[in-house]
């Protein structure tokens, strides 16, 4: 936009800032040459609309103002994409409520393969209450021995995965620690899901290991 010089003293501006200086004449009609100070006025109204008429527009080619020195930069846009699985930390299992639920269904008869409440062998048994807290745990015992982490006698905690050597050389037997030397398991000389004592006669020598799960994936050791 063009600031024209007035020889009357005052200002005008072109285009369409003349256009409004025009409507303005007619909102005090009969003033020949409005008071210097509504021609002041016009010039300033103008540059204001033209401006900012400029700076809302976009498209393509329009040039992004920078910031006015000593402004801060505007701060980048953080990443929204979710962390994958495996980069996340792993967390333990809540070995309280997950023992609750393995007492949930003592009582429930043994059945050789059986991996849901109609009837469980061992590792079927593991597997289902580990399932119901988002662990996937393998199928068969041997296979359970190599998930999670070692955990010495002296730092067993409720939930952790007990594992015995009974009728092959080997990890042949699963349970799940209740807490102190109680856990519960699915035994097939009994025939139903019971607590047992990990310092019986029967268990004790024949105890191989403890594992420790960890959601949500699990680690080898």
């Amino acid at each position: 936009m063009k600031i024209l010089h007035d020889p009357r003293g005052g200002v005008k501006a072109s285009g369409r800032a003349n256009s409004l200086k025009t409507l303005l004449v007619r909102v005090y009609a009969g003033a020949a040459v409005p008071p210097i100070g509504i021609r002041m006025k016009w010039a300033v109204v103008a540059i204001g609309i033209l401006m900012s008429a400029c700076a809302s527009r976009g498209g393509p080619g329009s040039v992004v103002p920078r910031p006015f020195p000593g402004a801060d930069a505007p701060p980048a846009s953080a990443s929204t994409s979710p962390a994958r699985e495996k980069d996340r930390p792993a967390v333990a299992v809540d070995g309280y409520a997950l023992v609750g639920t393995a007492l949930s269904f003592r009582g429930t008869p043994y059945r050789n393969g059986g991996s849901d409440p109609n009837g469980f062998d061992c590792s079927g048994f593991t597997q289902y209450v580990f399932a119901r807290y988002g662990v996937t745990l393998a199928r068969e015992v041997r296979e359970q021995y190599r998930q999670g982490v070692a955990v010495g006698i002296r730092d067993l905690a409720p939930g952790d995965l007990l594992f015995f050597a009974t009728t092959d050389p080997g990890a042949s037997h699963v349970a799940i620690l209740v807490g102190g030397d109680e856990f519960v398991h699915a035994p097939s000389s009994t025939g139903v899901v019971r607590v047992e004592h990990l310092g019986a006669s029967y268990w004790a020598p024949r105890f191989l290991g403890a594992r420790r799960v960890t959601v949500p994936g699990t680690t080898s050791q």
